[in-house]
């Protein structure tokens, strides 16, 4: 895994706007990165943001930092988190 990407190169700068995106470390910061990839995502743009993800990290690092996460996530996004990876399905919300 490369350790020096600028991860604005990847995804959307506004994704980290509360950040320094440029000193963001591909390994130490997996927990930040991941759900804010995701995060803006849709079912139009699904596939394309996650094929981003998985040239960054593993199917089980993507679920373990979204299930982690305190990020906004939208349960639609889980579920097809949970479906790519044929793992049991997680909500970040529920009733």
């Amino acid at each position: 895994m490369k350790q020096s990407v600028n991860i604005a190169t990847i995804f959307p700068k506004y994704l980290f706007w509360d950040m320094d995106y440029s000193k963001l470390n591909l390994s130490k910061d997996k927990s930040i990165i991941i759900p804010r990839a995701l995060y803006a995502t849709t079912p139009e743009t699904f596939e394309t943001d996650i094929l981003k993800l998985e040239a960054l990290y593993s199917a089980k690092d993507i679920v373990k930092y979204l299930k982690l996460t305190t990020e906004n996530i939208s349960n639609k996004v889980c579920i097809s988190v949970a479906k790519r990876y044929n793992v049991k399905p997680f909500l970040r919300f529920s009733l």
